[in-house]
C-alpha cells in the first residue's frame, strides 16, 4: 500500500468510529472559476495572526474569515508528516463556525492554494513553535 491509501483508510476509519452527535459543520466552497486539482483542506489560524502571515508568504491562496479565525486553503493531505500548530480541517470542512466564513483573499489565476510548507513555517515562526522535523529525537 502506498502512503495515500494508508491516509485515506485511516480517515475512513476515524469517520466510521464517529461521534454520537457531530458538531455543525460546513465545507468551504471555492470561488467561481477556481479549480482544485489536488483537493482541498483548510488551516485555521487565529485572526490576529492573519495579517502577519500574509506578509511572510510568497503566495497567498484563498483565505476565509469567520470572525475569530482565518481559514487558509491548502492542497488535500497537507497534514501528512506535518504537525500543524493550529486546527487542520481535512476536506476544508469547518466545524463550530459561528457564521458562514467570508472570502477575504482571492488569488490571481484559478488555483486556490496557499503553499503549505511556507504557511507551516510562517505559522511556526509567529506561534513560537518548533517545526516537527527540527525537534530533537529521543532514543
Amino acid at each position: 500500500m502506498d502512503l495515500d491509501t494508508l491516509v485515506r483508510l485511516s480517515r475512513q476509519r476515524q469517520r466510521q468510529l464517529g461521534r454520537a452527535a457531530p458538531p455543525p459543520s460546513l465545507r468551504l466552497g471555492l470561488p467561481e472559476g477556481m479549480a482544485d486539482p489536488l483537493g482541498c483542506d483548510a488551516v485555521a489560524v487565529p485572526a490576529a495572526l492573519g495579517p502577519q502571515l500574509m506578509s511572510r508568504l510568497p503566495r497567498v491562496g484563498c483565505v476565509y474569515e469567520d470572525g475569530p479565525r482565518w481559514w487558509w486553503i491548502v492542497p488535500a493531505d497537507s497534514d501528512v508528516a506535518m504537525e500543524w500548530p493550529v486546527v487542520y480541517a481535512a476536506g476544508a470542512v469547518v466545524r463550530d463556525a459561528g457564521c458562514r466564513p467570508v472570502l477575504i483573499n482571492r488569488p490571481e489565476g484559478d488555483v486556490p492554494y496557499t503553499p503549505p510548507i511556507p504557511l507551516y513555517l510562517a505559522l511556526c515562526r509567529v506561534t513560537g513553535t518548533t517545526p516537527g522535523w527540527s525537534r530533537a529525537l529521543s532514543a
